[in-house]
């Protein structure tokens, strides 16, 4: 799926995507500050991205790829599509980009540690949880926007929802921040959550409990 997200025709593209809340997303650029796109690893990651383009321009914001060979082509055919590519541990040119009234996919739900790590319960279970969403919408004043997207069952393409931004957020309290992003995390895996990336070994590197891998 990888390769046909990256070298399909528009033609072929064009007929999987099913898009709903788009005028959420329309509604807060409008405002002038960006939009955050708060998603989650579902196994289809990179055909979303191509798809989603294709109603609006959108940066992304990805971890490095260990191999360089890998790395160079992942970065490669992003840059085709988006309007920025965006190391995660490049903070400045992601806040740039939203006070540039841009829109940013962002997916915190993988494990983190180090500064702005806590723990926080994902599906009941303490996990490392990076606390830099409420950071980054506080910075950068931008709206934070629940973006769904999985693939529907019988060859009918992938179904793509914008929820409304999130009311009250950031708080004053990072942990609390964590916690409720986890929570629409979940939400957000419960549209299709055999299609979620659970290999990932999300209870790693919690201090002070075991690693159960």
């Amino acid at each position: 799926m990888t390769g046909f997200a990256w070298w399909a025709s528009d033609k072929k593209i064009r007929p999987l995507a099913h898009i709903e809340g788009l005028e959420n997303l329309e509604h807060s650029l409008r405002q002038g500050r960006g939009a955050l796109l708060l998603a989650c690893h579902f196994t289809d990651l990179e055909i979303f991205g191509r798809l989603l383009i294709r109603f609006t321009p959108i940066g992304v914001m990805y971890r490095r790829h260990e191999n360089p060979v890998i790395e160079w082509a992942f970065s490669r055919n992003r840059e085709r599509s988006f309007t920025a590519v965006i190391p995660r541990d490049d903070i400045r040119q992601l806040v740039r980009n939203l006070k540039q009234n841009k829109a940013v996919w962002y997916a915190p739900d993988q494990s983190f540690k180090g500064p702005g790590s806590t723990l926080a319960p994902f599906f009941g279970v303490p996990a490392a949880t990076n606390t830099g969403t409420s950071r980054l919408a506080k910075i950068a004043k931008a709206p934070v926007l629940p973006f769904i997207a999985y693939r529907l069952p019988g060859d009918r393409g992938y179904q793509l929802i914008i929820k409304p931004p999130l009311e009250d957020f950031p708080t004053d309290d990072p942990d609390a921040d964590a916690s409720r992003i986890n929570r629409v995390i979940e939400a957000e895996i419960a549209y299709a959550p055999e299609q979620y990336f659970w290999i990932h070994r999300r209870f790693k590197k919690r201090k002070g409990l075991s690693d159960p891998y």
